[in-house]
């Protein structure tokens, strides 16, 4: 039998997690003029999820970014959305002012991937456990990944999703089940699908499903239910052919239009999740990072999909922290924790309020058909969401700054080794 060899790796910032969040960040930081090294488990980039909507405040940051122009030039925009009450058949119309538009994940990834160097990505690099040093006075973190390679860098930002191994080292609790389960996929009609571009919706007492146009032969669809936490169930749904049958078992009070998109799934799209959050106080009262270590994305903010903005506000977090680290890079010509500081007291209100709002909107359009929750719903809900949405999707992130010049790269170049 072989000795394993260890290997060690020195970088200045490591990125744990190669979703939207992680390479968002890989590229804000590419774009003030600092290298990073991503760390992927997986040995390919992750697609889970299908597909996702992004609002006005996900555009901004793809702008920011220099990517926006390459999905806009894909996908059109979403004009509004059809509401149809399942049990009464009554059809609400919601207009979204040109505000959504709806991408593949696997397109976006493979976006924010090619702005990148070839080597910037480590693919089956699952982290173990980290440890902090101090060395010379300056803080260390070494990563031990599961082959055995130790990964030593100046900051990491985990990027790790829900059940990340970094939020859990900094002493975040545990994400809570909301209560609810999603399932997510893609139809494919390759004659096309003949539906308007818009979304739909379907509220039932027992759930919620929805329906978005991607192209004139792709629809992505999603379905939301209660479901208490059942290891047996979170075992069970790894078929996508068990996953499609459950579906079509759980919605046969859908309209036809429905039942015949979900037989219409790609398998190799469909999954199923609980839906996860962390408790909003959680990221109030709690340290967001130590010293040279913080997270983004999922890993920072895992909230229920109501609002829209699980992928939006990773490409916030994206842009905000790469602002933070650049502007102190650039003023001091090294890395130091004020720079995460500063990013976590920008972010941890607004997510704590998206996670909070995302909570309420989910219970409130999943409460049934009852004639109470119905006017609710209608009259008062509905009036009182666009207000707030409107306030959460016009976000404005800002701009990164300009990198450094040349003669300002190799003096901190310098610094730094």
């Amino acid at each position: 039998m072989g000795v394993q060899v260890e290997m060690e790796i020195k970088e200045n910032v490591v990125i744990v997690g190669g979703g939207i969040a992680g390479l968002a960040t890989a590229l804000a930081l590419k774009k003030v003029g600092i290298k990073t090294l991503v760390l992927e488990s997986n040995h390919e980039l992750r697609t889970t999820g299908a597909a996702l909507t992004l609002y006005p405040n996900a555009w901004r940051a793809l702008d920011a970014l220099g990517v926006s122009d390459k999905l806009t030039a894909i996908y059109p925009i979403l004009t509004n959305a059809r509401i149809t009450d399942v049990a009464t058949g009554a059809v609400q119309v919601v207009s979204f002012d040109g505000i959504m538009r709806p991408v593949h994940r696997s397109t976006l990834l493979d976006t924010l991937a090619q702005e990148l160097p070839k080597d910037a990505i480590r693919f089956s690099s699952k982290l173990k456990s980290i440890e902090n040093l101090r060395d010379n006075g300056s803080s260390i973190a070494v990563l031990t990944l599961e082959d055995g390679t130790i990964v030593k860098a100046k900051v990491v930002i985990g990027c790790d999703g829900v059940h990340s191994v970094v939020a859990r080292w900094l002493g975040l609790s545990a994400p809570i089940h909301s209560g609810r389960a999603a399932v997510r996929g893609i139809s494919v009609y390759p004659e096309g699908h003949g539906m308007t571009h818009e979304l739909q919706q379907f509220i039932d007492i027992r759930s919620r499903g929805g329906l978005v146009t991607l192209n004139d032969k792709e629809l992505y669809w999603f379905v939301t239910y209660k479901s208490a936490p059942n290891v047996v169930e979170n075992r069970k749904m790894k078929s996508p052919e068990l996953i499609q049958q459950r579906m079509l078992e759980n919605i046969t009070d859908y309209p036809p239009v429905f039942v015949d998109v979900v037989q219409h799934s790609d398998l190799r799209t469909l999954t199923w999740a609980p839906l996860m959050l962390r408790v909003p106080w959680n990221l109030i009262l709690s340290d967001l990072y130590k010293e040279n270590i913080t997270v983004a994305g999922d890993a920072m903010h895992p909230t229920t999909p109501d609002l829209g903005q699980g992928g939006c506000s990773s490409l916030e977090d994206a842009v905000v922290i790469a602002r933070h680290i650049g502007n102190y890079f650039h003023r001091n010509g090294e890395f130091g924790s004020d720079a995460l500081k500063g990013y976590t007291k920008e972010r941890r209100w607004r997510v704590a309020m998206i996670i909070s709002a995302s909570y309420l909107s989910g219970w409130i359009q999943g409460s049934g058909s009852g004639w109470f929750m119905k006017f609710f719903r209608d009259k008062v809900f509905y009036n009182f969401f666009s207000v707030l949405s409107y306030n959460v999707v016009h976000f404005n992130c800002g701009q990164l700054p300009k990198p450094l010049l040349a003669a300002d790269e190799e003096n901190s170049r310098k610094k730094l080794e």
